[in-house]
């Protein structure tokens, strides 16, 4: 796998689009094998997903970058995870110890649609298959807990039947793993049934072990359960 950091002065820039230079980052086996900084190389929209693509870039981390862009980046196969922030150090090591944390997207001025980096993440309002069963990440066992956004860190799992309308509350047993909670957790959903995921963001190693069991994400969730669930279930049948 290889990694883009938005980089300035060694830490993780806020706006993707317009920071200063990349760090690209090669992995393989869990291990740091390769490690360059490049500077950007322009802001032209709809540039850069392309240029990195070809650079082998699998997942970039960034602190912000508008839905316009993730949808760019996830036509080349490329993994967005935003609201990143710290030195790039820091960051690769929670990376490989899958102990990640994002959050709202740090970028915070206007946009135009040839921008992108900021805005907030953005709910990918797909289509839900009838009977599917769909898993929340939750702060709380409640309706009215939030949604919480981190996949595999979350307290709870709440996962609603749409064929009687029921919802398991599920305890996450892997939210104090020092590493690989997001993977095992992945792997309990997929043996629960869940087909659908609604959350803040998932790593992309749980986001691989979920794309293989053919379980859609949809992330850049928030709000209360009660609110998603509105939003995502209702006309389920």
């Amino acid at each position: 796998m290889k990694l883009a950091i938005s980089t300035e002065g060694g830490n993780v820039a806020a706006h993707f689009g317009r920071c200063p230079a990349y760090t690209l980052v090669d992995i393989t086996d869990g291990k740091i094998v390769a490690r360059e900084e490049i500077p950007n190389p322009g802001h032209q929209p709809g540039f850069l997903p392309g240029y990195l693509a070809e650079r082998g870039v699998g997942c970039i981390i960034a602190g912000g970058m508008g839905p316009r862009a993730q949808d760019l980046f996830a036509q080349e196969n490329i993994t967005t995870i935003i609201g990143v922030q710290g030195a790039i150090e820091d960051i690769l090591e929670k990376f490989l110890k899958d102990e990640l944390e994002v959050g709202e997207s740090l970028c915070n001025h206007p946009h135009d649609e040839g921008h992108q980096c900021g805005e907030a993440s953005h709910s990918r309002q797909e289509p839900i298959p009838p009977g599917a069963k769909i898993c929340l990440t939750a702060t709380d066992k409640g309706l009215d807990a939030d949604i919480d956004p981190r996949f595999g860190r979350a307290p709870y799992f709440l996962i609603l039947d749409p064929s009687n309308q029921q919802i398991e509350v599920a305890r996450n047993p892997y939210l104090e793993e020092s590493q690989g909670a997001g993977i095992r957790a992945a792997q309990m959903l997929v043996d629960k049934g869940v087909r659908i995921v609604l959350t803040g963001q998932v790593g992309p190693k749980a986001d691989q072990v979920l794309n293989a069991a053919g379980v859609q994400v949809i992330s850049g969730a928030s709000g209360t359960i009660r609110a998603a669930i509105q939003n995502f279930a209702i006309g389920v049948r």
